[in-house]
């Protein structure tokens, strides 16, 4: 059944968004696609992970990242996600629009499971025609 569902995966930012509450307009988008279909790459858990350890005077903060990944789908990283980013890093270096390491990295893995990657980082804009992209930041159309 899933596989007939959209699958939307939230880069890290987007993740951020959603533990942090802010901004609102992100949750408004949470809640008109049904949570089955909202994943994040092991990438993402990754830097979620590693903000809670460059922060260890936040003492919220480790609850709130360990309850947002108890909710989403953990999509891991496989040779799937690997082939995908030996084609995607090649393409954007290429064409000069290479990403950072980690962005590259939550790029491929959200073409290779077929998701619309969920990001208002700019980065990811500059090689749009690779990706699937939406961005929760902006104002709901109605």
């Amino acid at each position: 059944m899933k596989d007939l569902m959209q699958l939307y995966m939230l880069d890290t930012n987007t993740a951020s968004y959603i533990i942090k509450g802010k901004p609102a307009i992100v949750r408004e988008y949470l809640l008109k696609v049904p949570m089955a279909s909202i994943c994040i790459s092991s990438i993402t858990q990754a830097e979620l992970l590693r903000g809670v350890a460059k922060k260890p005077e936040a003492k919220r903060l480790p609850i709130a990242v360990k309850e947002f990944l108890i909710r989403v789908e953990i999509m891991p990283w496989d040779s799937g996600a690997a082939a995908v980013y030996a084609q995607l890093r090649t393409s954007c270096e290429s064409e000069g629009t290479p990403l950072g390491t980690m962005d590259m990295l939550i790029a491929a893995h959200s073409v290779a499971v077929g998701a619309i990657l969920i990001t208002n980082d700019k980065a990811f804009y500059r090689v749009k025609h690779h990706l699937s992209l939406e961005d929760w930041t902006k104002s709901l159309k109605k």
